[in-house]
């Protein structure tokens, strides 16, 4: 009696392969919030230290790289805000920490969603912005709910903000800008607290707002 041939298993990924997946993946991060997502594939691919060759074996076009270094910041930004709900008693403290670590990972790499032709709806990209919407709405919530957030502002007003805070001026050469990153963000949490002092004009921007522009 013949017995079914074990399936085979598709070869892991070299070790090398996998870094260089890493590089170039980091390097586009960095490159977008630099330069927008329009910056030239073989300057990405010089950053990162590999060969064009090697960067179109990882990522046959551009439309697949702008997708994982979404998925990436996307992903490592729920990992911190489920850090900081998980070690910080203070709520707000929490949102505070959470904004830092986001400025951090470069959040501004998002910003290729927002591009005309970019696909918005593939499975992967879809289920870590969801869960990374989750969190974040989370975060903002418990701090409402203790009384701590001002009511008018949205999870939105929250990912723009970070994201035009650690963004340089387009045409700008402003070396060193990232020394003023976290203490510009640091204003801006002071005005997230309540009591608000003013009146913000227009309505507080969801998520939703910002995939129909």
């Amino acid at each position: 009696m013949e017995t079914a041939a074990a399936p085979r298993r598709a070869p892991r990924p070299r070790a090398d392969a996998l870094r260089n997946r890493e590089r170039i993946v980091a390097a586009a991060r960095e490159m977008f919030v630099e330069f927008g997502a329009e910056v030239p594939l073989d300057e990405i691919a010089r950053r990162a230290g590999v060969g064009n060759a090697t960067l179109y074996r990882h990522f046959p076009d551009r439309a697949a790289l702008w997708r994982q270094v979404v998925i990436h910041v996307s992903e490592r930004i729920t990992v911190e805000a489920e850090a900081a709900l998980a070690e910080e008693a203070d709520a707000f403290t929490a949102l505070r920490r959470f904004v830092h670590a986001a400025a951090d990972e470069r959040v501004g790499a998002l910003c290729p969603v927002l591009v005309e032709g970019f696909d918005k709806h593939h499975p992967d990209l879809i289920a870590a912005r969801d869960e990374l919407e989750r969190m974040v709405e989370y975060l903002m919530e418990r701090a409402r709910r203790a009384g701590q957030l001002r009511t008018d502002v949205a999870v939105g007003d929250l990912m723009v903000a970070i994201s035009q805070l650690t963004r340089p001026l387009p045409g700008i050469p402003c070396m060193g800008i990232d020394r003023f990153v976290h203490r510009h963000l640091q204003l801006f949490l002071d005005g997230l607290q309540a009591p608000a002092r003013s009146v913000l004009p227009g309505a507080a921007a969801t998520l939703e707002d910002l995939r129909r522009q």
